[in-house]
């Protein structure tokens, strides 16, 4: 259309007609003047057609790729939008062996681990915001060594963001654990800032081959995004207790050390798993794209009794 348009625009070649007295003995034939005027006019305008007329055919693919082109272009615009919007309730954890154990402190939570600089950090993973509280949703195996230190050298360190995107380091304390299902909840001291609470979904309706995203810390690198597929789904894969985690989420979504404890979620930005494991090619510690992700329900059954009891329902009267 827009060359349709260019090619009205353009200006007429004939000539302007003018009359004079001293020029009218050299017109013998005024009709036949007029119509040679008209005939170049039309000849020059015809030769104008075809000179435009020769890119057009290279234009062909151009405009057949426009349809293309903004869909891919709203396709990305939606994967950024929904990191933006998901990537705030996503923490960064770090495993720390403190040099000795920490003076007890006049504030109410201490941020005594960003200020020891002989702490060793022993291993990274990532967790999510479960509510406005502070607590944090996380692999039981990302802080199984605090879960279980009797010499208190152990602790962890939390980098989370407020709802406005401004970060902060605190320390993150175990409230419940769930080796079972590879499941642990932190607490943070939140006082003066607001959380953004990752949105949950669920897990029971997924279909192989639908859209998923990870976002996680792989190998320290924080807010990192990779994309995938649902590959498979009731899978079975080993708890750190050595019982079988049954009904897991197998995706390509790149999950590496460090993603462990994060989230996968779907196209709507819905959490819709706890990214937990990985087959890596043996000796070479890389992900082979065969990954696992808890699935949300049994998350969602397993959080609020770690919240309320420390423990999971299984275990409240043994």
């Amino acid at each position: 259309m827009e060359m349709l348009a260019s090619l009205h625009t353009i200006p007429s070649p004939l000539p302007p007609t003018t009359t004079s007295s001293s020029s009218e003995p050299s017109y013998k034939t005024p009709f036949i003047t007029r119509r040679r005027a008209i005939i170049s006019a039309s000849t020059a305008a015809i030769a104008s057609l075809l000179h435009i007329s020769n890119p057009i055919p290279s234009l062909y693919p151009a405009i057949a790729l426009q349809p293309q082109q903004v869909e891919l272009d709203q396709e990305e615009d939606r994967i950024v939008r929904l990191f933006q919007e998901t990537s705030p309730s996503v923490v960064f954890i770090e495993d720390l062996e403190l040099a000795k154990i920490p003076k007890s402190s006049s504030k109410g939570d201490r941020d005594v681990v960003a200020e020891d600089e002989d702490a060793k950090v022993e291993g990274t993973g990532s967790g999510f915001i479960w509510d406005k509280f502070g607590h944090i949703v996380t692999n039981y195996h990302v802080v199984d060594k605090l879960a279980t230190d009797q010499s208190g050298l152990q602790s962890c360190k939390v980098l989370l963001a407020d709802a406005s995107g401004t970060s902060f380091y605190k320390e993150g304390k175990i409230v419940g654990i769930d080796p079972a299902y590879d499941l642990a909840v932190l607490k943070v001291d939140v006082e003066g800032y607001e959380l953004k609470p990752i949105v949950v979904g669920t897990s029971r309706d997924l279909r192989v081959g639908q859209s998923c995203f990870a976002i996680g810390n792989p190998f320290g690198y924080e807010n990192t995004l990779t994309t995938g597929v649902v590959s498979g789904l009731g899978r079975e894969i080993p708890s750190p207790n050595g019982r079988a985690i049954r009904g897991a989420i197998q995706t390509d979504a790149a999950i590496n050390a460090g993603n462990s404890g994060g989230p996968l979620i779907d196209s709507y930005g819905h959490v819709i798993g706890v990214n937990t494991a990985t087959f890596t090619r043996k000796g070479t510690g890389i992900s082979s794209g065969v990954n696992f992700a808890i699935p949300i329900d049994t998350v969602v059954r397993t959080v609020p009794y770690l919240i309320v009891y420390g423990t999971p329902y299984s275990n409240r009267f043994q």
